[in-house]
């Protein structure tokens, strides 16, 4: 049994292609399949069930590749020993963001890490929490930014900031006048919401408490960019909620339309997330320092905010 045949029949599992999983290790497919072939003729067993499209598992295979990813996480460490008596941040980080974070965020970022750390490679993908937590669990991704707590017992949430929600109003709209705004006003509003999917859109219904009035009558608009929001209220009246950090991108037009929430103001935990068994321990600490370095010291702190639930 070799590393190399355990990296293949999680490959397998991860993309159920053999093909895929050929691509994704840089070999070819025969290569591949004789590998996994070997392997289960040395433990007589059938790892993968090839009458299924896509492939899937046997009871027993499911078994022998969770096991597989723990050994091959373990002997990933002795990188991971060699790397932090370097002192180098060197390697690929393979990171994961919910894309209402994504873009107030990761520019900012981005480029100083590229500046500090010159032999890191990041690699970056937007995908939905979901998607995250289940590419964390299959090894496709390192480390996940996203809103937390998400109650799995199966990773590890390291809290960076807490963003305020803040309420965009059309002008026309009775709250308008208000200086600051608390859940119940926003019961006869009609409310802008992100689609299925986005943990942003459950976190506004949880601060909305009610979705009898969270769509414009007629009219049922599915996106997945907070920016969209923005202009649908600007152009066809309602409300939306905001993630704090976008403000920075409206125009001081827009900015006279924002009402922050009264004490104790609703919040979203924005947090690292790992497998439990993570192992890039300096590449995460070299991330979590330079998002720390871009958030205000105002987003540090929880005190006197209530973090709305996913």
């Amino acid at each position: 049994m070799t590393l190399v045949q355990l990296e293949y029949i999680v490959a397998v599992d991860t993309y159920r292609s053999f093909v895929g999983a050929a691509e994704k290790c840089f070999v070819t497919q025969p290569t591949l399949s004789m590998q996994v072939q070997k392997l289960e003729e040395m433990l007589n067993v059938k790892i993968f069930d090839r009458s299924k499209q896509p492939i899937i598992p046997t009871e027993i295979g499911a078994q022998i590749i969770e096991q597989a990813r723990l050994v091959l996480q373990e002997s990933h460490k002795i990188k991971e020993i060699i790397s932090s008596q370097q002192q180098d941040v060197v390697g690929e980080l393979k990171v994961g963001i919910i894309p209402t974070v994504a873009p107030y965020l990761l520019p900012r970022v981005i480029a100083a890490m590229m500046e500090k750390y010159p032999d890191l490679k990041l690699l970056i993908w937007e995908y939905t929490t979901e998607d995250i937590i289940h590419h964390l669990k299959t090894g496709i991704l390192d480390c996940g930014i996203l809103a937390t707590p998400l109650g799995d017992g199966a990773v590890e949430e390291a809290p960076l900031y807490y963003e305020n929600f803040v309420t965009y109003i059309s002008k026309n709209s009775k709250l308008y006048k208000k200086k600051t705004i608390d859940a119940d006003d926003l019961e006869d509003e009609n409310i802008w919401l992100l689609n299925e999917g986005h943990c942003m859109r459950s976190q506004v219904l949880n601060i909305c408490r009610s979705t009898k009035q969270n769509r414009l009558q007629g009219l049922t608009y599915n996106t997945g960019s907070v920016e969209t929001l923005i202009r649908m209220v600007d152009m066809n009246n309602g409300a939306t909620l905001l993630p704090e950090l976008a403000l920075e991108e409206l125009s001081n037009k827009q900015l006279s339309k924002v009402r922050y929430f009264k004490s104790p103001e609703p919040v979203r935990e924005i947090s690292l997330v790992t497998h439990k068994n993570f192992i890039k321990k300096r590449m995460l600490n070299a991330l979590r320092e330079e998002i720390l370095a871009v958030i205000p010291k105002t987003m540090r702190q929880k005190k006197k905010k209530d973090i709305v639930g996913i």
